[in-house]
């Protein structure tokens, strides 16, 4: 019963999605119908500036943080694992929203550092100085997605429950960039900077 909890609370957290909800407050626009359409802080950034982007990525991260903790206190280190997968799930497939939201990327690394921070360093890393010369953010996420998983069969070979958390979370993130590895094939994928014009 703590288990179904974990993950109804988990999954509702993660549902709401705050690109949407600040994209309505701040401008009376829908995100989804802007930009890259995406419900995440990239396209809000790209669409709304600096502030609304920022209050994004606050929330996103705050979410992940609040379902791990929620499922660690409710069912222990696997249930902050399975919560913090529910509310990436959440995230991207929102109930409240359609079941249309972002791609989960700063609520899943928030995940990643309250299961292991210094893990979450690494990728984190990885993502950013991927992201800072390539100017590409859907690339350091793609990777910094991929390399998880790596780290974690490396370094916790015998604990599957870690392995498959891991799994889980690059394939979520990977298959909602689809979109972007197209672009990126194709080069036409959006650089960080780029601007967005709402009418």
């Amino acid at each position: 019963m703590k288990l179904f909890f974990t993950i109804i609370i988990a999954y509702l957290l993660g549902s709401i999605n705050s690109s949407i909800l600040v994209s309505r407050l701040y401008a009376n626009i829908d995100i989804r119908e802007h930009g890259s359409g995406n419900a995440g802080a990239t396209n809000t950034l790209r669409t709304l500036g600096k502030t609304a982007a920022a209050i994004v990525l606050f929330c996103d991260v705050l979410k992940g943080i609040i379902s791990v903790i929620i499922g660690r206190y409710l069912t222990g280190q696997d249930g902050a694992m399975i919560a913090g997968i529910f509310a990436v799930l959440g995230h991207n497939y929102p109930v409240l929203f359609g079941f249309k939201g972002g791609k989960g990327i700063l609520t899943s690394i928030a995940v990643v550092f309250m299961i292991d921070w210094k893990v979450g360093i690494i990728v984190l890393g990885v993502a950013l100085s991927i992201m800072a010369v390539t100017r590409y953010v859907s690339l350091g996420s793609i990777i910094g997605a991929i390399i998880y998983p790596i780290i974690i069969i490396i370094t916790n070979h015998e604990n599957y429950k870690y392995i498959l958390f891991a799994l889980c979370l690059a394939v979520l993130a990977v298959y909602r960039h689809r979109a972007n590895i197209r672009c990126l094939l194709e080069g036409t994928e959006s650089k960080l900077g780029s601007k967005v014009n709402v009418k």
